[in-house]
């Protein structure tokens, strides 16, 4: 027992050392090594003021080539300031850094980016850009700013960039207040006509909603009555507009200019197709809105689209020549809406389609779901999914093409009882609406489809 007592404090006198050696750990100079190290990787994630430490693991931004082009794509990397230009094999001609966590473009954040000429930082938290911060850009022509959170912009950051052509300033809450004044006046020169084209005022309330191209920039710096607050203007009330006006496609899409012009218009709760789309677009993202119809000459205007995705909208209705002039259109999605089947005339501009997308919809196969597998036919390159009956429940679930076969082998049943030899036969009939009506249903079908008619030979002597 007394053996045993004395080990027991033996040890508990050891402890303290024990301890003091543990505090002490990181004292010799391999310790100091593995601290030095330590912080050198913890270090890894900060970011300097006007960038990241070139030894910082940046996020995985993609280096690409088009067309002799070299573009640096860091779209969606959740950066918080501009990568240095020494992160990248070369110099690029394209930045693209749309919806990343930008707040604030500091003087400078642009050295060594002297081959730019387009650069993307729409869809951020950018709620101020220094005076000096794309100093060096003189070769940029493209400057996309758009849906961000700056309130006001100082001319003195456009001075840097003399060969700018086109700067999209839109979605921003300006303030159309004295410290605009400058911006303004050079948006409205008429060789800038492509500066800031489509912006708005967000306030005062007095010029809320106007166009900063249509501002009078005089006015701004103007005293203003001390007795009429330019907020809460009695005289001249805010009245919303009475008219609708179509949405217009620049102010409620996500365009990308590069390296193909890209409109991403989807979940902005649209129930039409928005009016101003680019000639030049390949691209549009319609899906996850509310368009239910279709209408005649809505793309019009976009006769470059190669990918139209119409998905998720609940559509019931395609008039004819809703499709009209998509001469290039190569995929279309008409997925997950409410189609019943599809009009006559509407697939017929659609020369160079290869992928359709139909899953989704509520076919009703009767007489009126031929015209599409008829089109289909003669389209045998183009590549479909989806096309299944829903409705009648006799035919629930089976493919269109096979119940389309399956009608012409058998006699229809809404044709049953329609006497269509005796209106053949019956001279009565003849020019008459009926044989008209008759006429017009075997037009529906395209004539090489058609059975070949039998002719029975009548001799006359």
């Amino acid at each position: 027992m007394p053996a045993s007592l004395f080990i027991a404090l033996h040890l508990l006198l050891l402890l303290p050392s024990i301890e003091m050696k543990r505090q002490g750990k990181g004292r010799g100079p391999k310790a100091i090594r593995q601290k030095l190290t330590l912080d050198r990787v913890r270090g890894a994630g900060r970011q300097s003021r006007s960038g990241p430490f070139r030894l910082v693991a940046l996020p995985e931004c993609s280096e690409s080539t088009e067309s002799g082009d070299f573009f640096v794509d860091c779209q969606d990397r959740n950066l918080i300031s501009i990568p240095t230009s020494q992160t990248w094999s070369k110099k690029p001609r394209h930045f693209l850094l749309a919806r990343n966590q930008i707040k604030v473009v500091r003087d400078g954040a642009f050295v060594g980016y002297e081959s730019l000429t387009s650069l993307d930082l729409q869809q951020n938290h950018i709620s101020l850009v220094e005076e000096e911060a794309f100093q060096g850009l003189t070769h940029l022509t493209t400057l996309l700013l758009q849906h961000n959170r700056l309130g006001t912009l100082s001319e003195e950051a456009l001075i840097p960039m003399p060969n700018l052509r086109y700067l999209r300033l839109y979605d921003n809450p300006w303030n159309c207040s004295c410290q605009m004044e400058s911006l303004i006046h050079t948006l409205q020169v008429p060789s800038n006509r492509n500066l800031g084209n489509h912006a708005r005022c967000a306030k005062p309330v007095k010029l809320k909603g106007t166009k900063l191209k249509q501002v009078d920039p005089e006015l701004l710096c103007k005293e203003s009555d001390p007795t009429t607050d330019l907020e809460t203007d009695p005289i001249n009330p805010v009245e919303p507009s009475p008219l609708r006006s179509k949405p217009d496609a620049i102010s409620s899409c996500h365009t990308y200019l590069f390296p193909q012009v890209q409109m991403d218009c989807s979940k902005q709760g649209l129930t039409e197709v928005p009016a101003g789309i680019p000639e030049d677009v390949v691209y549009i993202d319609l899906s996850h809105n509310s368009i239910r119809h279709l209408k005649a000459r809505d793309f019009q205007s976009a006769r470059s689209l190669r990918t139209l995705n119409l998905s998720n909208n609940n559509m019931e209705r395609m008039d004819t020549a809703s499709l009209s002039g998509l001469l290039h259109l190569r995929e279309l999605d008409l997925s997950d809406n409410s189609l019943r089947f599809v009009q006559y005339g509407v697939l017929e501009d659609l020369y160079f389609l290869s992928q359709l997308k139909l899953s989704g919809n509520p076919w009703v196969c009767n007489y009126s779901i031929h015209y599409m597998v008829y089109w289909l036919r003669l389209h045998p390159g183009v590549k479909h999914s989806g096309l299944v009956c829903h409705s009648p429940p006799e035919h629930t679930g089976e493919r269109v093409e096979k119940y389309v076969s399956s009608y012409n082998r058998e006699c229809p049943k809404d044709r049953q009882h329609s006497k269509t030899d005796q209106d053949q036969t019956d001279p009565e009939l003849w020019n008459t609406a009926m044989e008209v009506q008759g006429e017009l249903e075997e037009d529906l079908e395209p004539s090489n489809l058609r059975a070949p008619q039998q002719y029975e030979i009548i001799r006359l002597s």
